[in-house]
């Protein structure tokens, strides 16, 4: 959930600037995954293709023209296609934060612009960046992604993998993934982020309309309280972590310190989790030794959701929310998170 996308392109003219192991294996991976890609009527029309694959598969097909006709997205070259990798994530990301710090470190790349992660289309390979990172003294995250985006430069297609989805989690990826292509800032991957998610969440409740299974709204409105629920705990725990670092204590005091937020974090969690009746959805995030990079790989999809929501229903409709945040394009990062993402979020 907290890591659906990654913007990596690599188009040879894209790479031609940059050097080295990362970009070699950035290519390498996605010239395998194009290779892999099969077109999906053809696959539809295999008489070997397994009964459960072609419904999967037809119903991408519908979920993309709604998607079009419904959604105002960009009708391209993605999700015209079907590969199976045989693995769960397609790619993994790393993020990596100073050790008092709760701002993500940045990369940055041509299209892209600078974004918080780095993708490796190899598990090992992303933990051992992720291990280099750690003896400089940094916190890493690494996880799996299973969906990304490369902005409509290449054919992007349904993985294999989300076959076995939810419906609702299965369609939901691929608006939120369309979305990217209508409308992306490089170097702002905080409201790219959150605007794919909005644009996500907006879909959904018009698909399952649309099929007639409005009584899944309610269900699916839950779970996005849930999120925000979480989300905001993450960001006050984020904002506590930021005023002890800025305080002026000596390092062992301030790793003591340090620790005793992240178990007041668990701690909370447990209080929310009685207050959701036990839904356990969230538990394999806390599942771990939690630092600072999980909490700044989170906060990239979460922290604008809440204004950008409040900024559609202001517009009254998808086409002019998209002009509207298309507007702030003139503004740097800082100006355009004030003008759309609004107040953050309260924990509760």
């Amino acid at each position: 959930m907290l890591s659906r996308c990654l913007r990596i392109v690599t188009l040879a003219s894209a790479t031609l600037a940059l050097s080295g192991c990362y970009v070699m294996q950035a290519a390498s991976g996605q010239a395998q995954v194009i290779h892999r890609s099969r077109p999906i009527p053809a696959v539809l029309a295999n008489p070997s293709t397994p009964a459960h694959t072609r419904e999967r598969l037809r119903l991408v097909e519908s979920a993309r023209a709604f998607a079009i006709s419904e959604l105002a997205l960009h009708d391209g070259k993605s999700y015209r296609k079907f590969a199976d990798m045989g693995r769960p994530y397609v790619v993994h990301n790393v993020v990596a934060t100073p050790e008092f710090s709760v701002e993500p470190r940045r990369w940055c790349f041509p299209i892209t612009g600078c974004i918080s992660y780095r993708g490796y289309f190899k598990q090992e390979s992303a933990r051992s960046y992720g291990r280099k990172l750690s003896l400089r003294g940094n916190d890493v995250s690494v996880e799996g992604v299973a969906a990304y985006s490369t902005l409509g430069h290449l054919p992007d297609p349904v993985f294999g993998s989300m076959l076995g989805w939810r419906d609702t989690r299965l369609v939901g990826t691929m608006f939120h993934e369309l979305a990217h292509e209508r409308l992306y800032f490089a170097g702002d991957s905080e409201l790219n982020e959150a605007f794919a998610s909005v644009v996500e969440d907006e879909g959904i409740r018009r698909w399952l309309l649309q099929q007639g299974r409005a009584g899944e709204i309610a269900a699916h409105d839950a779970a996005m309280a849930r999120r925000q629920d979480f989300a905001a705990l993450l960001r006050d725990t984020r904002d506590r972590l930021a005023r002890l670092y800025a305080a002026d204590v000596p390092p062992d005091t301030m790793r003591i310190e340090k620790q005793r937020e992240f178990g007041q974090l668990e701690f909370r969690y447990e209080q929310l989790r009685a207050r959701w009746g036990g839904h356990a959805g969230y538990d394999g995030w806390f599942a771990r030794t939690l630092n600072n990079a999980h909490l700044a790989a989170a906060a990239t999809y979460e922290d604008c959701v809440p204004g950008l929501r409040r900024t559609l229903r202001a517009a009254g409709s998808l086409p002019a929310f998209y002009d509207r945040v298309e507007s702030t394009r003139r503004l740097d990062v800082k100006a355009r998170h004030a003008e759309l993402c609004g107040a953050p979020l309260v924990a509760r």
